[in-house]
């Protein structure tokens, strides 16, 4: 018979959600969940709420919104608490006055196969190095970011046509039965953490925070490199372009896209426009759009955006 647990939960997005909800509905006693404070979004400015704090309201849990995890009134509250575990999936870099108050530890989900993509945002580099495999780790935290011995992990496969957004998805359903595995591992005692070794052969890539200026297209790269560059920042933020038409300069997001790759030699960053399709040349072929936002007009398809807008006489910045 394994001992009761006493969870401490802290997370804020949408990938935080289903590893909170798979815990409350295996019975584990979440005694608190930590999250971002509320902040205003959209147009109208509205206070908004996490992901996470929604989930933790709806089934009456405690929840925590510091603004300062090194808060001496934030750290004591914790203590009082009295966490026996505490598991983080997508929140921030926690302090080692919070991370070593639970006497069996505090434990990440990361969305990657570490050592491979530490940082903020794997899932994403995955897509746009063009990997084919991946996955979901567990491990304890320690003082250096995603480096702490690895407890678990589960791999999941790449297909060829995934976005952040559908690998998103996957990882984080994955990573909810792997949340759920280990801490009933740790609840047991069942746990063997193990360092995380990188071989000599092993070339790390890491997976650092993404900025708008990361996310525009270099049409100089090869057609297969743009393609993994806009799937992997789709849906969001979106890899873009800037282009003029003489008159007005204007920022295109592309959300979707096909390549084709010739022989021939091309010019990149050119733009050819059909009646119903878009095309732009690249270093070794072309990249169709096929789901585009133009600053300022909402998302739609190409063939439904070249029946009011024209890409003619139109150059790439």
């Amino acid at each position: 018979m394994c001992a009761p647990l006493r969870v401490l939960y802290m997370g804020t997005p949408e990938f935080a959600v289903a590893p909170l909800v798979t815990l409350i509905q295996n019975n584990y006693t979440i005694i608190a969940v930590v999250t971002a404070p509320d902040k205003p979004a959209g147009r109208g400015k509205k206070i908004q709420e996490s992901a996470v704090k929604k989930i933790a309201v709806s089934h009456n849990l405690p929840v925590l919104q510091p603004t300062n995890l090194r808060d001496a009134d934030f750290v004591q509250t914790v203590r009082d608490l009295a966490p026996d575990l505490i598991f983080v999936v997508a929140f921030r870099m926690l302090p080692k006055c919070i991370w070593e108050i639970p006497p069996l530890g505090t434990c990440n989900l990361h969305a990657s196969l570490l050592p491979q993509y530490r940082g903020a945002a794997p899932i994403n580099w995955a897509l746009v190095h063009g990997e084919t495999e991946t996955g979901v780790t567990t491990f304890f935290i320690n003082e250096e970011i995603d480096t702490g011995h690895i407890i678990a992990q589960k791999k999941v496969a790449i297909e060829y046509t995934d976005t952040a957004g559908d690998l998103h998805d996957k990882l984080m359903h994955v990573g909810a039965s792997l949340v759920l595995e280990t801490v009933k591992n740790i609840q047991c005692g069942n746990s063997t953490p193990v360092p995380q070794v990188v071989p000599p052969s092993m070339v790390l890539r890491a997976a650092p925070k993404i900025s708008k200026e990361i996310c525009k297209i270099n049409w100089n790269a090869t057609a297969e490199t743009i393609y993994n560059h806009i799937r992997g920042f789709s849906p969001y933020p979106a890899a873009w372009f800037e282009f003029s038409n003489n008159k007005e300069t204007y920022i295109c997001k592309i959300l979707s896209a096909e390549f084709q790759v010739h022989h021939e030699k091309t010019i990149p960053a050119k733009i050819h426009q059909t009646k119903t399709t878009l095309s732009i040349s690249c270093a070794d072929g072309f990249i169709f759009p096929k789901d585009i936002q133009i600053q300022g007009k909402k998302c739609m398809n190409v063939e439904e955006c070249l029946r009011g807008f024209s890409f003619e006489a139109c150059t790439i910045i």
